[in-house]
């Protein structure tokens, strides 16, 4: 399969692409190590077009959409530098070498990007005066040749070949060349025009099969220089090679030369079509009949005569025909992996249905040997009763075996009959060897040919000496029958095998086709590089893997709507959420991201719960104090810190299910916000229960089985008061309801990082103090409720208990006596507190009033979030191009809980809060532990398989989900916990 480009294919790409002179460098990304992409625009509304390179292999225009690396490489960054908004001013390729020369600009202000498609290749950027100024692959050739920075690239060393040969040179050429070699071999490193040129012009003329002959040998010198190769060289002595002849042959080769030189004067008018060889691959089937595909090989900017015969498809342009070659590898690769699974299979099978086969024949051949014994102990009665007496009486005589074996050596020699059928004796089992043939055949009782050789018709019998002939007989009769029964018995066993095993077949294809179709059409969608999930009203909320993706998400993926959520530990991820619909972000989805952004840090390990908190995205910045340097994934947040409550450490892994587009609708609403009317009404229905689990710190604690719970959120604003150093906490009972005053520091100029103040919760020293004020007020509380439901409130309205399942009567009870008397001002209130969508926010008083302690009247000083920052800071462009937009459409599409008569296209694994995964139909629940990742994914991905609730076609997608994509996400070291788990290990 070819590869990489040769020389023809690198003068033809050069032609064809000296259309894209003149545009200029808009960017430069990389999609690996070895291959970036350069994105070229012209002036004005003009074409854009995307050049790809890759080190060692090729170079072309490309349409389709390249993965990129979610950083730039330092390579990326070196070529952004020196060459964006550059204008490309020339391509060209050095002498007839594998080298070519990008050059960007001109004069003094001209940069080359030289690309080598040779060896294990490179990449370098230069100057005007081919001072390298990067390189991809520094290294030494030879003592004296250095590829390095600073170093001046050596472009004269580029090979040139000579296509303007004459008969004289070839003469000489051919002549000084090895023993046994053939012209394409002897030509390729003297023409440079490629293999392909040189196959094609020798099959043409019809002198593909020549190879050098001994006699072609003509100077003493020549011969010596060629003594020590000629002993490595190998006779070539194929039936389809032959001599190379002077005399007929060398006119016919330099025609061939002419030929590939009007081939290469083709080329480099760049009006070459482009050509992909294949090659029919057929697909294996259990039935009579057979599938095939095409599988690409090779691809050429001419069609040559060596793949004439081959199936092929046609492009207009060479850069055409290579962008489809190289964008259809993946899937190619899945199809010969589908088909080699086949292969193996129907392999299976066939093994299997050879074994049964193989043992019939067996069975047979025993049952046929058995009767033919019995049949000649039969013919020769008399010859083996006397064989048998004969050993019995020598025996009886109480002679030692190896008497008696000298005794029949003896009768032997005097030609005994009895005694030369005897071929063995066997007395440690009773039995003796006998050599017997059917004597109404051949004549005699015994025959053997004058050289003592036996007759073909003879047979070896052994015969048992405590039966007679006619009981030994009857012996080999009954072994003949047994094989018979044993024959039917197998006969049976086996169809039954050969259907079970036809069956298991005929599934495993099924399985394999079905994964590869799925495989084919998986999308993988942008957000899939970060950790993300969908929560439960339905926003998209991504978070960081490390320093370069929390950089990366906050400059490039988040938007002004958005929100920004992180926690003050060691490795919390920069969590966004996505806000397409333009509102307020509701709690329970800022309550999710919290706990994301917590899981993905050293709290999971630890398993330490803690609080997280959200900002807006204007409040989120890269631009650092004076005298101060942010590295990467560092960020300012100026402003108010909106704690969220102590999120637990419970996470979930489940499945998302793309759906068909004309099966959305009915999942539409599924993922909605739900205010607190249908909070009420909901089934699962948990009041929240307000504990003090700290004095500096009041915390809400959430079910987290529960569908949907009352979130209230504290609104807390950090302020210090620097005169003072004072902080105060105030807390009060407000109705049923409590407030938090907000900790407030205060400060009139935004603090440098020795002057920042980190509060932490310091351990509480009256803990059963405060347990005993928990439970008195909870126990007030409670009977407050009582005395509200004896008066029978007019004003709540009566709950069908029809559409109430058992248990839950009492649930909806309390929220009846909870809220039964809440107007809808104090309503309104409520949820402007809660910051829930749809509703105005808050408006805080600006003014500088120092009589209201609860309402900020300064802006709350800046702090700065830290994460790990590397060594070398990577930067990121701030006018790269935007990522796809994730719109409402988009999560639509995905579904946790798919219909049966769904149709669902592939299934994608997702790692969320537990909460945000309730509705879902497969779901686990991760939590910390000792657990491996991977171990679990697959014990989850059995959980999934097993359920009964699982159809056929659902188990297909979990099949074909890979095991690394079902992992990545999960935070650490795990404990699983699902139903039924012990019996599934069990």
């Amino acid at each position: 399969m070819k590869t990489r480009f040769n020389s023809y294919d690198i003068t033809c790409g050069v032609a064809e692409l000296q259309r894209l002179i003149g545009l200029r460098v808009n960017q430069v990304y990389d999609i690996d190590n070895k291959t970036y992409l350069f994105r070229l625009h012209g002036g004005g509304a003009s074409e854009k077009v995307t050049l790809l390179i890759e080190s060692g292999t090729r170079f072309h225009t490309t349409a389709f959409e390249w993965p990129k690396n979610v950083v730039p490489s330092g390579f990326s960054m070196k070529l952004r530098k020196h060459l964006k908004n550059k204008r490309l001013e020339r391509i060209s390729q050095l002498a007839t070498d594998r080298i070519v020369d990008f050059q960007f600009g001109t004069g003094e202000a001209a940069y080359h990007v030289l690309l080598e498609l040779y060896d294990r290749g490179n990449i370098i950027l230069t100057d005007y005066e081919q001072i390298i100024l990067y390189i991809l692959r520094p290294h030494t050739e030879g003592e004296c040749l250095r590829f390095a920075v600073r170093e001046k690239y050596p472009s004269g060393r580029a090979q040139v070949g000579n296509i303007e040969l004459s008969e004289e040179a070839l003469r000489e050429i051919i002549e000084q060349s090895n023993v046994g070699e053939g012209l394409k071999r002897i030509l390729l490193p003297v023409l440079g025009c490629g293999p392909a040129v040189i196959e094609h012009v020798l099959i043409e003329h019809g002198i593909e099969n020549c190879v050098v002959s001994a006699q072609q040998e003509q100077t003493e010198t020549s011969k010596a220089n060629r003594c020590k190769k000629n002993r490595r060289s190998s006779q070539i002595s194929r039936a389809d090679t032959k001599l190379f002849d002077f005399a007929t042959d060398l006119p016919l080769l330099v025609k061939a030369i002419q030929s590939a030189r009007d081939i290469m004067d083709l080329g480099q008018k760049g009006n070459c079509k482009g050509f992909i060889i294949q090659i029919k691959e057929e697909k294996p089937s259990s039935t009579e009949s057979t599938d095939h595909f095409y599988r690409n090989v090779e691809f050429h900017p001419y069609l040559f005569s060596q793949h004439k015969k081959m199936p092929f498809k046609e492009y207009n342009t060479f850069m055409e025909a290579v962008d489809e070659f190289f964008s259809t590898q993946e899937s190619q690769k899945i199809d010969m992996k589908t088909l080699q699974q086949e292969r193996e299979a129907l392999k299976k099978l066939s093994n299997v249905k050879n074994d049964h086969t193989r043992r019939l024949e067996e069975l047979n051949k025993v049952q046929d040997l058995d009767k033919k014994k019995a049949e000649l102990i039969t013919c020769n009665q008399s010859l083996v009763d006397k064989a048998i007496l004969a050993i019995q009486s020598a025996i009886a005589s109480q002679l030692s075996w190896p008497d008696i074996q000298e005794l029949v050596k003896e009768a032997q020699a005097n030609g005994d009959i009895v005694a030369r059928s005897i071929k063995k004796l066997k007395l440690e089992i009773n039995h003796i060897s006998l050599l017997l043939t059917d004597p109404y055949k051949c004549g005699n009782e015994y025959l053997n040919d004058e050289n003592g050789a036996d007759n073909d018709d003879s047979l070896l019998i052994d015969v048992d000496l405590a039966l007679s002939a006619w009981a030994n007989a009857c012996r080999y009769y009954d072994l003949k029958r047994s094989a018979a029964l044993k024959e039917k018995k197998t006969i049976d066993a086996s169809q039954k095998a050969l259907k079970s095993a036809e069956r298991k077949t005929q599934q495993t294809l099924k399985e394999v086709r079905t994964i590869s179709n799925i495989a084919k059409a998986r999308k993988v969608f942008w957000f899939e590089k970060f950790f993300w999930f969908v929560s439960s009203e339905n926003y998209l909320i991504i978070g960081g893997r490390d320093a370069q993706q929390n950089e990366l998400i906050v400059k490039r993926y988040m938007r002004p709507k958005d929100v920004y959520v992180h926690a003050d530990i060691q490795g919390a991820s920069s969590v966004i959420i996505r806000n397409s619909t333009g509102g307020d972000i509701p709690p329970k989805t800022l309550l999710e991201a919290g706990t994301m952004a917590i899981s993905y840090s050293v709290a999971w390990d630890a398993k330490v719960v803690t609080n997280s908190y959200w900002v807006y995205s204007d409040q989120v910045s890269k631009t650092a104090p004076t005298g101060e340097y942010l590295g990467t994934g560092s960020f300012m947040i100026r402003g108010k810190k909106n704690f969220l409550p102590s999120c637990h450490l419970i996470m979930g892994l489940s499945i998302l299910f793309k759906l068909e587009d004309s099966f959305i609708q009915r999942h539409v609403g599924e993922r909605k916000i739900r205010s607190t009317e249908d909070a009420i009404d909901q089934e699962n229905v948990k009041q929240p229960e307000i504990t003090y689990t700290d004095p500096n710190q009041i915390t809400e604690l959430n079910d987290a089985n529960s569908d949907s719970a009352i979130n209230v959120f504290p609104n807390t604003e950090v302020k210090v008061e620097h005169d003072t150093g004072r902080i105060t906490i105030k807390t009060e009972l407000l109705g049923e309801d409590i407030k938090t005053n907000i900790i407030e520091s205060q400060h009139d100029n935004p603090i440098n990082e020795e002057d920042a103040v980190i509060i932490k919760a310091a351990p509480s020293r009256k803990k059963n103090q405060q347990t005993k004020k928990r439970k008195e007020c909870k126990g007030h509380m409670e009977k407050a409720d009582l005395e509200r439901l004896q008066n029978n409130s007019p004003e709540i309205q009566p709950i069908n208990s029809s559409k109430v399942k058992r248990g839950q009567k009492g649930k909806l009870k309390k929220m009846k006596q909870k809220y039964k008397d809440q107007d809808d001002e104090e309503r309104e209130i409520r949820m402007m507190i809660l910051n829930s969508s749809g509703k105005d926010k808050l408006k805080i008083n600006n003014d500088k009033d120092e009589d209201k302690p609860n309402i900020s009247n300064k802006i709350a000083p800046v702090e700065k979030l830290e994460t790990a920052i590397p060594k070398n800071q990577i930067e990121i462009e701030e006018n790269d191009d935007l990522p796809i937009t994730t719109d409402a459409d988009l999560l639509d599409s995905l579904t946790g809980v798919p219909f049966d008569d769904d149709e669902v296209l592939f299934a994608i694994p997702v790692v969320a809060p537990y909460q945000a995964l309730q509705q879902y139909k497969f779901k686990v629940k991760l939590t910390p532990g000792t657990g491996k990742r991977g171990k679990a994914a697959k014990l989850a991905l059995s959980i999934f398989s097993k359920d009964k609730a699982c159809n056929n076609r659902e188990k297909d997608l979990l099949k074909s989900i890979k095991d690394e994509a079902l992992a990545r996400n999960i935070p650490g070291k795990v404990k699983i916990s699902a139903p039924m788990l012990q019996k599934l290990r069990k």
